[in-house]
């Protein structure tokens, strides 16, 4: 059987690393959609598809042969959004999610959809992780090691500084 969880991975954290390893327990393959994949160099969404591509397999080292990672672009037509995501995914059974709306949207179509335990939310949040990186604080304490080195190799930290900058000076 196999499952479907949907993130934009922004970056990808410890939590996504523990709701991935319990949904493993569950299924026997675990298709990893990349959502919001056109998106990259903005201070919401800095990382290009292919990077976060790079964060998941070095992440999930273990379960690596399990799971199959594909990159879905946004449509802005929710009603045909799962067929969306169904031609562009290989074929799944269960969907995991914590969202309301793709709860909504598969549920709509039929689907068994599952909301997966959150990781300590409170701490693993691509939003805290990247104000941490902003700022010189400890993301890396919230982040798998092979992410770290993803984003010290792309030089993520400056590139999410130089895109958080405004060009309006003060006058």
């Amino acid at each position: 059987m196999r499952g479907l969880y949907i993130g934009r991975f922004q970056p990808f954290h410890l939590g996504h690393q523990a709701v991935l390893e319990r949904i493993a327990d569950e299924v026997d393959e675990v298709v990893i959609v990349i959502g919001s994949a056109q998106e990259s160099h903005t201070p919401e969404n800095p990382f290009t598809a292919g990077e976060r591509i790079d964060m998941i397999h070095g992440a999930l080292q273990a379960l690596r042969d399990r799971c199959l990672v594909v990159p879905l672009a946004d449509i802005k037509r929710n009603a045909v959004w799962v067929d969306h995501v169904r031609s562009m995914a290989p074929s799944f059974e269960i969907v995991y999610t914590n969202n309301p709306l793709v709860m909504q949207l598969f549920g709509e179509e039929g689907l068994d959809v599952r909301k997966p335990p959150m990781y300590r939310r409170d701490i693993y949040s691509g939003t805290a992780i990247r104000k941490l990186m902003l700022s010189g604080g400890d993301w890396q304490a919230l982040v798998p090691d092979a992410v770290a080195l993803v984003i010290d190799r792309i030089r993520g930290i400056e590139r999410l500084t130089n895109i958080s900058q405004s060009d309006y000076s003060s006058l």
